[in-house]
């Protein structure tokens, strides 16, 4: 099944199918009707600790794709998001990271593929 990665700041799109908020907090200046979110699962997002010391520091991805997992593995939250990969044809998850690359929805999404 399809699951896309995209930033909240950009526009809905129809192809986007469900939308999940994957982020702990919600994002600054994006209203809920703008956001069209399906879900928000904010359970699924890293650790505080763990998104303090990454920083989205792009020399510190590998590692934080590895400290990630390993917290993934253990998170009741990953079980639901597989579920509902499973039954939607095409999922978005949506963070407000700057970075497109270089965060936490992108390992989500590796995981799911």
């Amino acid at each position: 099944m399809p699951c896309h990665v995209k930033r909240i700041y950009d526009d809905a799109e129809p192809g986007d199918g469900y939308r999940v908020l994957v982020d702990r907090l919600w994002p600054r200046g994006v209203s809920k009707d703008r956001a069209q979110l399906d879900l928000w699962l904010k359970e699924v997002a890293p650790s505080p600790e763990l998104r303090t010391w990454f920083g989205h520091r792009a020399d510190r991805f590998a590692e934080f794709t590895e400290r990630y997992t390993a917290e993934l593995d253990a998170n009741p939250a990953t079980g639901t998001l597989r579920e509902i990969v499973r039954t939607h044809p095409t999922v978005t998850l949506l963070h407000a990271a700057r970075t497109p690359e270089v965060n936490h929805a992108v390992v989500l999404a590796r995981l799911l593929s």
